[in-house]
């Protein structure tokens, strides 16, 4: 029986949303498994920080400002890592916003800003690194990779987040479309569906009674930690997920049960 490895030696992964919550530790745990991580997101100063913190754990990183609703932006970032360690085999298009509240008090400029950056905003991350990693040779070397963050609100209604469970939703979708579309191309497009994750951008919600209320209706009435999801992200980045592409994960902790 032949083995499997999460190593990520010689690898180059780019991740959105990387300078805080998941983005943040997604490029920490590929940094540790050995690939080159080019970390992107509009807060430079949250992006330096983390990228010294990975080049002192031993790895090697590059923090790049990105808006992901640009497209000039995108392939500037690109262009970056390209100079720096070469072509990017991996991303991980996690950058994310939710503007929470009743739909009926939203504004319709939010509502804009939501579909800017969680739908529009992984098109074009995902679509500039498939382009790039065809051009460099995927369909040859078939360790094209691509993840997309959605959430279990895809597939399980919330309330107070409608358009954002409708931007995930949209991704989800939008991944295995893309999988067909790209599958003779050597790049691999998956989708990763996170529960909730004890995080420091929703720490305090779980002391509210609203807070309190979603814990209860959890199975295990737990949160899942940040490392929860190191497993499967490592799966999808490397050689490991050959032959596993248009797939939708959920990782959840039994939260939607």
């Amino acid at each position: 029986m032949n083995g499997f490895s999460f190593d990520l030696n010689g690898r180059v992964a780019f991740v959105t949303g990387a300078s805080s919550g998941l983005g943040r530790r997604f490029a920490t745990i590929l940094a540790a498994s050995g690939a080159n991580v080019v970390i992107g997101a509009r807060r430079a100063g949250l992006l330096d920080v983390l990228a010294e913190e990975i080049t002192a754990a031993g790895g090697e990183a590059l923090a790049v400002t990105v808006d992901v609703t640009d497209e000039a932006s995108i392939i500037a970032a690109y262009d970056a890592a390209a100079e720096r360690f070469g072509p990017v085999d991996t991303v991980i298009a996690n950058a994310g916003l939710n503007v929470a509240g009743s739909a009926l008090g939203l504004s319709a400029t939010a509502f804009d800003q939501m579909i800017a950056v969680n739908l529009r905003g992984v098109f074009l991350t995902v679509r500039e690194g498939a382009r790039r990693m065809v051009a460099a040779g995927a369909p040859e070397r078939g360790q094209g990779r691509i993840v997309i963050i959605s959430s279990i609100t895809a597939h399980h209604p919330s309330a107070g987040i409608a358009p954002y469970s409708a931007t995930k939703a949209a991704v989800a979708q939008m991944g295995r479309s893309l999988a067909k579309d790209w599958a003779a191309k050597g790049v691999n497009v998956n989708v990763l569906c996170p529960g909730y994750v004890a995080t420091e951008i929703n720490d305090a919600i779980w002391e509210t009674p609203g807070g309190q209320t979603l814990l209860n209706g959890f199975a295990r009435g737990r949160v899942m930690d940040e490392s929860a999801l190191d497993p499967m992200i490592l799966f999808l980045a490397s050689d490991a997920s050959a032959q596993t592409t248009g797939s939708v994960f959920t990782v959840d902790d039994g939260q939607t049960l």
